[in-house]
């Protein structure tokens, strides 16, 4: 006898045997039972997860010798031959061979004949999104008004791709991915009828491998059943080319700790075996979503969502302590990258070589201490401000040449005394200001003034991208924070001690009053009056020009005055621009 394959073999024959779609087996029975019964059925859900057998036993149901009933009896002939395939009166068709107008007509004047030998003729279209446009409009009027005794029951993995004229006119039953653990409970079964020796781990894998669908889980088991022994998670790695979570707990470490080199030379061990440079960022970027559950989740619901054991769970644990949220996120974005590379490339190896390095390498720099300093430097200058020991001298003021040459022989020269004051150096060699206020500045200029003073980095940049000066005077200082998350991190400790020193330098006082706190309504009325409330601050004096003394300047002015024009009729400039003359007196 021929070999059956366990997923033919152990198809569903009932409703209660369909493994999930709780909702579903509910809403069939109560029709059947109640006797109402539709024309056309649209059963839709991604592959592997009962449409076909659904729509099956539901045939059975209501064309058994005993119906309709919700528990067929599987020994009458209709019943039978169901099982069997091969009915008169239940016509299997499959849409992507048969989607031309021709096979739909073909199907419509064979609708008009009785059943045979059954209660009803029920067709089922299976991937009914193939057909094309013009046999979905033949079919439309049958759909929605068919002869008596009639019944469509349509299957499809993309009902997006199905007319919204047939969807309109069926029952629309949206079949579920089934759930992890009772697809490990039903291979459970097979596997102790089978008399399979596996592991509760080895199914647990099968099961996440499948994606929902039982199936694809059963043809992997029947796949593994021909092995030796007790089948292991190391076996189903193996033969689907997964790698194993040691190996991917070695390479991940080696990546998190930023080592380029140790990675690189795990991954030419990880393709020496054999595994394809696609298939190792695939699992890679698994394992990095575990990690990513395992920082945010509770032990629980990291064991239930990505079905590790307890000692998985604890390696994943100790690992991400040295990772962030954010930086475990960038891995999984750069891993995706990475793989739509991968599948476009002629050199594959040469790819994945460049993701490992590039993955090492950029994890160290994306911590969050490293961006918070950049975003610094870039906003608000250096870090630490340069120490200068001593300003230069000031330069001799320079005259304009030309002045100098008309002027009496001897030069002039700037007195010694008029320089009280050192000109100061230029700006990029400064150490950090510490301005005073100007009298009458308004609250955006104080605000830059403070901002100056403000000796942290970061702090400084926080408050430029989400402070907001409300009011800066000596007895009170009012800033406003847009976000209630700043504002808990400088309402306190060495954030707020640099900003109420930044005021002290700014007023030249000592614990200044400064309130920090969220935007209200009247801050704009504040902001307005803010100005009144300064007192007028000393300023520098600035540095003093050399001056010319003032018979110099006299005779300097003698001897450029321009000699005084005498006002002519137009007819005489007529003729003194014709001859080229000119007037003498």
């Amino acid at each position: 006898m021929n070999y059956i394959p366990l997923y033919r073999k152990y198809r569903p024959q009932k409703l209660e045997e369909v493994v999930g779609q709780e909702h579903i087996k509910k809403a069939l029975k109560n029709a059947i039972e109640l006797d109402k019964i539709s024309h056309a059925y649209l059963f839709t859900g991604p592959r592997g997860t009962g449409k076909t057998s659904t729509a099956r036993i539901f045939a059975k149901s209501l064309n058994c010798k005993e119906g309709p009933t919700i528990s067929p009896c599987g020994v009458c002939e209709n019943c039978i031959d169901i099982t069997n395939s091969t009915p008169m009166d239940v016509i299997e068709i499959d849409a992507a061979s048969n989607r031309k107008v021709e096979d739909a007509q073909n199907i419509l004047e064979k609708v008009m004949y009785a059943p045979v030998n059954s209660r009803y003729k029920i067709y089922i279209i299976d991937e009914v999104h193939m057909l094309s446009t013009t046999a979905f409009n033949a079919l439309l009027k049958t759909l929605e008004e068919p002869p008596k005794n009639v019944i469509f029951i349509l299957a499809t993995t993309e009902v997006h791709k199905v007319l919204d004229t047939i969807k309109s006119r069926c029952q629309r039953f949206d079949f579920k991915r089934i759930t992890t653990d009772d697809i490990v409970k039903h291979l459970r079964y097979i596997s102790d009828s089978e008399k399979i020796n596996i592991t509760d781990d080895a199914l647990s894998t099968i099961a996440k491998n499948s994606a929902g669908g039982m199936r694809d889980s059963i043809a992997l088991l029947d796949q593994l059943s021909v092995l030796d022994g007790e089948i292991t998670t190391n076996d189903i790695n193996n033969l689907l080319g997964r790698l194993s979570f040691d190996t991917l707990n070695s390479l991940v470490d080696r990546i998190v700790n930023s080592k380029p080199q140790e990675a690189i030379q795990e991954l030419e061990n990880i393709y020496n075996s054999g595994n394809e440079p696609v298939q190792i960022l695939t699992n890679l970027m698994d394992y990095l979503k575990n990690l990513l559950i395992v920082k945010n989740c509770t032990n629980e619901i990291a064991l239930d969502i990505t079905q590790a054991n307890d000692g998985q769970i604890k390696a994943l644990a100790e690992q991400v302590q040295n990772v962030e949220t954010h930086q475990i996120v960038f891995l999984i974005d750069k891993c995706a990258e990475y793989i739509k590379e991968l599948k476009l490339t002629n050199n594959p190896r040469l790819w994945l070589e460049v993701a490992i390095i590039d993955l090492a390498n950029l994890t160290e720099n994306t911590k969050l201490v490293e961006l918070q300093n950049r975003l610094a430097r870039l906003e608000g200058g250096a870090v630490e401000p340069i120490k200068v020991t001593a300003y230069k001298t000031a330069p001799a003021p320079v005259t304009k040449p030309e002045i100098m040459k008309s002027a009496a022989p001897k030069p002039v020269q700037p007195e010694p005394q008029k320089f009280e004051q050192p000109q100061p150096p230029q700006e990029e060699f400064s150490p950090m200001p510490k301005s005073k206020p100007v009298a009458g500045a308004d609250v955006l200029g104080l605000w830059g003034q403070l901002l100056e003073n403000v000796q942290s980095a970061p702090t400084r940049a926080l408050l430029k991208q989400w402070g907001a000066p409300v009011k800066i005077s000596p007895d009170e200082t009012i800033i406003t924070m847009k976000n209630e998350i700043f504002l808990n991190q400088v309402q306190s400790g060495a954030k707020k001690q640099s900003i109420i020193q930044a005021v002290d330098n700014l007023f030249g006082q000592s614990s200044s009053n400064v309130v920090i706190r969220l935007p209200q309504a009247g801050d704009d009325a504040v902001r307005q009056v803010t100005t009144s409330t300064v007192p007028p601050q000393k300023t520098v004096e600035k540095q003093k020009e050399p001056e010319i003394e003032l018979e110099e300047v006299q005779e300097i002015k003698q001897q450029f005055k321009k000699p005084e024009t005498t006002v002519h009729s137009d007819n005489v400039k007529m003729v003194m621009d014709l001859f080229d003359g000119k007037v003498i007196d």
